[in-house]
């Protein structure tokens, strides 16, 4: 484990990964913005033995297929640990299915490990500001027959979209769908993309014009 002397407001960060090559890029990237210090761990008992002992950090990264993760469980454990401290997934296979399932289980976003790493410091310093990081090209539709067949809107998204025509907050949407604020936030974010709506009173004015409300 390598610890990092603590600077006020600095972001602590929780990197956990099994291949030291990438715990070590990213420490000695991090460390040198100035506003971030890192502890790395290589394995999920090893993240949740450091957050108690060595946290609450502000942000968590993890590591979607290193020993103990046992597929979203591991995110499942972290997350119930951090409490209101975003845990976000690095993974070299970033999927729109894994981001979905990442969201369901409250994670605040999925950092691919192709990603520059000028763009790591970015990302987490979105992540620390209470957004939700995904990759542009994971809110880029998959071919669905399903989907062609209904229309422009998945039945999830159509069922988001009624409630958004009632013009209830995400928040509110995410508790009566029994989904996290952030999956809530990423279908809001895809039917504003696929009506060509700038934001969502925009998607709902279209919806109707077009009789999907």
């Amino acid at each position: 484990m390598a610890l990092a002397a603590v600077v006020e407001n600095q972001i602590r960060i929780l990197v956990a990964d099994d291949h030291e090559m990438i715990l070590d890029i990213a420490r000695m990237y991090l460390d040198q913005q100035g506003d971030t210090s890192v502890v790395t761990v290589m394995d999920l008992d090893a993240a949740l033995v450091a957050f108690r002992d060595d946290g609450p950090f502000d942000i968590v990264l993890l590591d979607y297929q290193m020993p103990g993760m046992d597929g979203l469980e591991g995110l499942q454990k972290m997350v119930a640990l951090a409490g209101d401290r975003p845990v976000a997934i690095i993974t070299g296979n970033p999927t729109r299915k894994l981001m979905n399932q990442a969201l369901d289980a409250g994670a605040a976003g999925i950092i691919p490990k192709s990603l520059p790493i000028r763009s790591l410091a970015n990302s987490i310093r979105f992540i620390h500001s209470g957004e939700i990081y995904m990759p542009l090209h994971l809110m880029q539709d998959e071919p669905n027959k399903k989907a062609i067949d209904a229309g422009p809107l998945s039945g999830r998204e159509m069922t988001v979209l009624s409630h958004l025509g009632e013009g209830r907050k995400n928040k509110e949407i995410a508790m009566t769908l029994g989904l996290s604020e952030g999956t809530v936030k990423m279908h809001v974010m895809s039917i504003c993309k696929k009506l060509d709506a700038t934001n969502r009173t925009q998607a709902v004015v279209i919806a109707r014009d077009v009789g999907l409300l």
